[in-house]
């Protein structure tokens, strides 16, 4: 099975990695512009299973070489993707009055556009039963609590939730399903930012068990639809 995950330098992405790593009949494609946290990735992937397959593919996704930089990375690999998980995501904290429209533009390429981008580029290598996950935030779902410094973040993950559903109906004739895990509170470096000096009720080995899952058999029962991966509020 081939498998491509952004923002797998750390948090939750990162977790992910490794659990798939277990699986010695997984490629996993590794994405960040870290390229030395990602072969501390792949060096630990190894410690974790010497047979795992994981391939460091440093790349800038709010920058604009998408089929010159990061697409031959991948398809040097593999020319068929079965799983995409668009995990990558950024996030400023500044009170609404305080955000610039450079604040929008970065928060929005990372969160939004890099799944738009991706998730188009891959479309005529992705294989009938295919499965892409992009990944939200609990802050980005409709009625749930929002909290001061995120509105941009929020916003943004709200639009990924919106271009999920989208993304599902337009694609369902080509075989591929679309779905999204929306995440609540992560002890991340993410989390830490918003939250200084919370502690959140979850760990992300804890979160990548059941996203390791989710990507892999979640098409199977879902299409098009957001899931809420919460158990708090943040």
């Amino acid at each position: 099975m081939n498998i491509i995950v952004t923002g797998a330098s750390r948090g939750i992405g990162r977790a992910l990695v490794l659990k798939l790593a277990e699986n010695s009949d997984y490629r996993i494609v590794a994405i960040s512009r870290d390229a030395k946290k990602l072969d501390e990735l792949q060096a630990a992937a190894k410690e974790i299973n010497p047979d795992s397959n994981v391939i460091p593919a440093a790349f800038d996704l709010s920058s604009e070489g998408y089929a010159f930089n990061l697409l031959p990375k991948i398809l040097k690999h593999f020319n068929a993707v079965d799983v995409l998980v668009n995990n990558a995501g950024k996030l400023i904290k500044k009170d609404f009055e305080s955000l610039t429209d450079a604040d929008f533009d970065e928060v929005f390429n990372v969160n939004v556009k890099s799944v738009f981008r991706l998730s188009r580029a891959l479309l005529p290598n992705f294989n009938p039963g295919s499965h892409i996950v992009n990944v939200s935030s609990m802050g980005g779902v409709q009625g749930s609590s929002k909290f001061p410094g995120l509105s941009l973040y929020s916003a943004a993950k709200g639009a990924v939730s919106v271009l999920t559903e989208a993304m599902a109906e337009e694609l369902k004739d080509r075989g591929i399903r679309v779905n999204c895990l929306a995440y609540g509170a992560v002890q991340t470096e993410m989390l830490a930012e918003a939250f200084p000096g919370y502690e959140a009720p979850l760990k992300a080995n804890d979160m990548a068990e059941y996203a390791a899952w989710f990507v892999i058999h979640g098409h199977k029962f879902f299409n098009g639809k957001i899931l809420q991966v919460s158990i708090s509020t943040p």
